[in-house]
């Protein structure tokens, strides 16, 4: 099933509150940063750091999930720059002072280099990578996410992709997630904070 198809009800699939590694780490963010938000689905966590009063630019390859998130937005009173496209077609050149990436494990190890080096590019000099994802270990829960283990992140993987960046943050750990129906359960997830040089 696309994408699309899964984000055409009138439920959000993953909820309209913002992922907790969110929560936990926007602090770090600068005041009034500006922010991208990759593959963001239903806007619930672009509409939160908007919400914090980031200037936050969103895309999503899905127009149901963007149209859902236009609503969303509407209904919390911000203001995000959401977009159609997907992360082979979107525009990298321009930088952000942090670029936010939760849960886009849908690309296998090959096209996944190329989407690490175009997230690094996004951000600018200084800039924050905020990543959040699954460990390998994910497949066995089978809570959420894509059913291979090779599409997860783990310390060596984040750490070589990011060779040179200072990583404040860099924890694997199993936690209990309820994101709506398409994140729920006992879950391996992966915090990633890493500052550009």
């Amino acid at each position: 099933m696309s994408w699309n198809k899964r984000y055409e009800r009138e439920e959000y699939l993953f909820g309209t509150a913002p992922a907790d590694y969110l929560v936990r780490y926007a602090p770090v963010l600068p005041s009034r940063a500006r922010v991208l938000c990759v593959a963001d689905g239903e806007g619930r966590n672009s509409v939160y750091l908007a919400s914090l009063g980031h200037e936050v630019t969103a895309f999503d390859p899905a127009p149901a999930a963007v149209e859902k998130a236009r609503k969303l937005a509407a209904r919390k009173g911000v203001h995000v720059a959401f977009n159609i496209a997907g992360i082979e077609d979107w525009d990298w050149t321009a930088q952000f002072d942090a670029v936010v990436g939760i849960f886009i494990q849908f690309v296998g190890p090959k096209w996944r280099a190329r989407l690490f080096t175009q997230l690094a590019g996004a951000v600018k000099p200084g800039g924050l990578l905020l990543l959040h994802g699954y460990a390998p270990r994910q497949v066995e829960y089978g809570t959420g996410g894509p059913g291979d283990a090779r599409n997860m992140y783990d310390d060596a993987l984040l750490r070589a992709a990011f060779e040179g960046w200072q990583i404040d943050t860099l924890r694997d750990y199993d936690a209990m997630v309820d994101e709506g129906e398409g994140h729920y359960g006992k879950s391996a997830l992966v915090d990633f904070v890493a500052r550009k040089p």
